[in-house]
């Protein structure tokens, strides 16, 4: 890693507003050391083995409650009641109706968590026969129907799939990536052909429109964090603090180690953090904003229409190109921002529109930015049997 990059503000330098404490170098690994949400993060090293003697659903629902979701709501819920078949549906409770309002993005994620069930499925001899909304889709907003049923059939030729291996390690990493470490075109192009559908997936490397593009997306983020009903949804979902993430283990934090930490020390509040006039808000908006200044690249995945079966295939395709990276060692964070749907945003949304030459009928369903960086701690997880009605 260049020294750039291991000195950066998010990770070098916090100065939390109000009680004076100060925190140099080695916070995230204070937190780490003494801090860390170990119950929260055990079903990333639970997952059961492909031969354990369990119910194979079982199996499939360790690895699957690992896949990448918006804000981490992980909105999931199985039903087991037919021998040798899942039945997926949304756990409404689950869902972000501020920046997510037509329930996209929440789609995407239960696509995420179908491509890592399917694949662990193969690695256990298992063809797993997919049907996507069997009562019908549902629009403008998810509903109680199910997702997605998998019916199982046992079948010796199942070939494994070869990005399986990367489940338990795969992450999002939302943290500053190295400007001295360029990617090689090579790889971007391995990243995309992990993916075996005919969905539009996209790339861009040259330098002139990955700077356009952190702009774009600095203006997105910055968009959602003074709206304040989208940033209350965010706020209202992060979890600080040992105690409180084992307890409730999904959510998500905007700043990573920065806000964790700021929790960790009981110097914020959530009505400061969404006063745009307060000073913790102020001091906040360069360090959540630094990560996105260091984008070394970006994929997207888009498609021809945008039905409830696109945003699952986007799902789907979008997890093997974070699991594709993950074996690259590359790094993959989603940028939503400038995706969603809200009347603030607007701007933005046809912005990146034009810039990654969208037609017309096309929606963008996903977009990430890509580079080098350190390897984050897992997120937070609610065991799979947490996720199985009647449990």
């Amino acid at each position: 890693m260049t020294e750039q990059n291991t000195k950066t503000g998010r990770r070098s330098f916090l100065k939390i507003l109000g009680g004076g404490v100060i925190l140099a170098a080695g916070a995230g690994g204070i937190f780490a050391m003494t801090r860390t949400p170990t119950k929260a993060i055990e079903p990333w090293k639970l997952a059961l083995g492909p031969k354990a003697d369990v119910d194979p659903r079982r199996i499939m629902l360790s690895h699957a409650i690992l896949a990448p979701n918006p804000h981490n709501r992980q909105p999931w819920v199985v039903d087991l009641d037919t021998e040798d078949e899942i039945t997926l549906y949304c756990d409404l409770e689950k869902r972000l109706p501020h920046t997510d309002p037509y329930d996209r993005q929440i789609t995407i994620g239960l696509g995420c968590f179908l491509e890592l069930a399917m694949m662990t499925a193969k690695e256990i001899g298992l063809r797993a026969n997919l049907e996507l909304f069997p009562d019908g889709e549902n629009f403008p907003r998810l509903d109680q129907k199910p997702v997605a049923r998998i019916k199982l059939v046992k079948d010796g030729s199942i070939e494994p799939d070869p990005l399986f291996d990367q489940i338990l390690e795969r992450r999002s990493n939302k943290e500053a990536y190295d400007t001295g470490q360029p990617l090689q075109d090579v790889d971007v192009l391995n990243i995309l052909s992990a993916v075996e559908t005919n969905l539009g997936l996209g790339s861009v490397t040259e330098r002139e429109r990955i700077e356009e593009l952190r702009e774009l997306t600095k203006k997105a983020l910055l968009t959602e964090l003074y709206t304040h009903r989208t940033y209350k949804e965010s706020i209202d979902l992060m979890r600080m603090g040992k105690d409180e993430i084992n307890a409730n283990p999904d959510g998500i934090d905007m700043g990573g180690v920065f806000l964790e930490t700021l929790g960790l020390f009981g110097q914020l509040n959530k009505e400061e953090m969404l006063d745009p006039e307060s000073r913790t808000f102020k001091q906040s908006i360069p360090i959540v904003l630094e990560p996105l200044e260091t984008a070394m690249g970006y994929v997207f995945v888009k498609t021809s229409g945008n039905t409830r079966a696109d945003q699952i295939k986007a799902g789907r395709s979008y997890v093997r190109m974070n699991l594709k990276a993950t074996e690259l060692d590359i790094s993959m964070h989603p940028l939503s921002q400038s995706l969603q749907e809200y009347d603030e945003v607007a701007l933005q949304y046809e912005l990146i529109r034009k810039m990654l030459k969208l037609e017309k009928q096309e929606t963008l369903q996903m977009f990430a930015r890509i580079g080098y960086g350190e390897k984050p701690n897992p997120s937070p997880r609610w065991n799979y049997e947490a996720k199985i009605r009647g449990s």
